[in-house]
């Protein structure tokens, strides 16, 4: 369930917009203040900032304005892509942006009772396990009267910069927002996991059941409430190149919809009931869109009845919203983010109802066997020195879900540091009688090991036989210091506790 959030800085909301009301005074936040150091680390921007209050912008300001739609994001003038498509995504989530954007109506302007207003916002971010509370003031930083991040598509809509603003100063200024995983930021936004996609590896591009089952997985995620996104890789010098076929490299798009999309016309299509799998995006600059098979004006359209049509809601405008076909997306797309909402709170409707996380560290001691930074199998010597985490599958066969995250770096960019640790984990069985560290390898067998990669969290699936396990989360080499959290997700409740003694000599 959603307990009450842990304001960051000590920042409590009530207290601060309290005191400016009886001061008679506008909020300005000392923990972000309007000067260079909240903008960049390193690279200065070009043009005269002014930072503006949105009635200085519009006469007529506002969070929403008919509402909250994937439609009214459009990038600005830094590099994250990846945040604002996670925006888009979480606007088709009202559960989930109710959430962030807690109490809205209480924040929205009331041009009734300017006197209530104290120019103060709050958001909320799920952060390393724990619902977080940052508010900021609404200066907004502009250039030529505009402004210069993200903003929306009305010119007094306001909702998405002040978001960008509370998830800026989180990370530290601006420009740490440059260069991102839009599954973080979805994570940020729910408390889900994130399992990321390798669509060129995954033999969905030449394998049909790999394909077709893919599909599936992906649509009963979107059913569910899960979020999507996808990007194609790209090297340095391709970042944000655009394509011939109209999408665009080393960028993130928001899956707004994964649809099957009856086929042919009036009563002889129900009848027949002939599909096909197609997938929408979103691009976050609002515009350039796919323009191969199934874009906006593409004749494939006529292969569908006029009430289908109307259903989907095609647009016929550069607005970034395009449909691809599922084959075409596997094709072009080389990697997807697909995070499940997993007994987070009341909106999960997944059938895992037991979950069970555990907060650790990669910790050195004077007592080389006390280790808890043994690095990944490759280091024999050191590797069983680990933390260790037991489970117990009680059923013949169970799915496992196992999730590992770091703490996220960014804040530590503006000082040179900022890069994630590589992380990963592997699984033994071992025997069920197990409870003491393991501080051998004899009998038991490794059943699986994560990849093990310098992003924020790893994720895993794994089938599992009946039987006892043990989790050893690491870094990849030794000696590595940091904090993890561990989620573990099963069927039953697998009673997963971490192996703290030592069997006595």
């Amino acid at each position: 369930m959603f307990s009450s959030p842990t304001p960051y800085k000590n920042q409590g909301y009530n207290v601060l917009k309290k005191e400016c009301l009886e001061n008679k005074k506008l909020f300005e936040d000392s923990e972000f203040p309007c000067n260079n150091t909240s903008l960049f680390y390193r690279n200065p921007l070009s043009g005269r900032v002014e930072w503006k209050r949105p009635r200085e912008i519009s006469e007529s300001p506002h969070l929403f304005v008919e509402g909250i739609s994937s439609h009214d994001l459009n990038q600005g003038d830094v590099g994250n892509c990846w945040f604002v498509a996670a925006c888009s995504c979480l606007a088709l989530k009202p559960d989930l942006w109710q959430k962030v954007i807690p109490n809205w109506k209480e924040q929205e302007w009331d041009p009734k009772h300017p006197e209530r207003y104290a120019g103060i916002f709050r958001f909320n971010f799920w952060i390393f396990g724990e619902w977080t509370e940052v508010v900021v003031d609404d200066r907004l930083p502009t250039i030529n009267g505009k402004l210069i991040y993200c903003h929306s598509k009305s010119s007094n809509e306001f909702w998405s910069a002040l978001l960008e603003k509370a998830y800026a100063k989180l990370s530290g200024c601006y420009e740490s927002l440059s260069g991102g995983n839009t599954g973080d930021a979805v994570v940020d936004f729910s408390g889900a996991v994130n399992e990321p996609l390798n669509l060129e590896t995954g033999n969905y591009r030449t394998d049909p059941k790999a394909k077709d089952k893919l599909f599936s997985d992906l649509l009963e995620v979107y059913e569910r409430g899960g979020i999507i996104s996808c990007s194609i890789a790209a090297s340095p010098h391709e970042r944000e190149l655009r394509l011939a076929n109209g999408l665009v490299k080393g960028h993130a798009y928001s899956v707004t919809e994964v649809k099957r999309v009856r086929l042919g016309h009036g009563f002889l299509a129900f009848f027949k009931n002939e599909t096909i799998p197609l997938i929408r995006m979103r691009n976050p600059w609002g515009k350039h869109e796919w323009n191969g098979a199934w874009s906006d004006s593409s004749e494939e359209w006529k292969k569908i009845g006029n009430s289908e049509r109307n259903n989907l809601g095609i647009t016929v405008a550069d607005d970034g919203e395009f449909w691809m076909s599922f084959d075409d997306w596997c094709k072009n797309f080389t990697e997807a983010d697909v995070c499940r909402l997993i007994n987070t709170s009341k909106l999960s409707v997944q059938k895992r109802c037991h979950e069970v996380v555990h907060f650790g560290n990669w910790t050195k001691h004077s007592d080389p066997l006390k280790n808890r930074c043994g690095g990944c199998m490759n280091h024999k010597q050191t590797f069983l020195q680990n933390p260790q985490f037991v489970l117990d599958i009680s059923e013949d066969e169970e799915e496992l879900l196992v999730s590992l995250q770091q703490k996220d770096m960014k804040i530590h960019r503006a000082r040179g540091a900022g890069e994630n640790l590589t992380i990963g984990f592997a699984i033994f069985k071992v025997e069920l009688n197990r409870k003491y560290r393991m501080h051998d390898i004899i009998t038991q067998q490794n059943v699986a090991t994560s990849t093990f990669i310098n992003s924020r969290s790893v994720f895993l699936r794994k089938v599992l036989p009946k039987g006892r396990y043990v989790i050893f989360p690491s870094t990849f080499t030794p000696n590595v210091l940091g904090d993890f959290m561990l989620r573990v997700y099963t069927n039953q409740d697998a009673g997963c506790r971490e192996l703290e003694l030592d069997k006595p000599v």
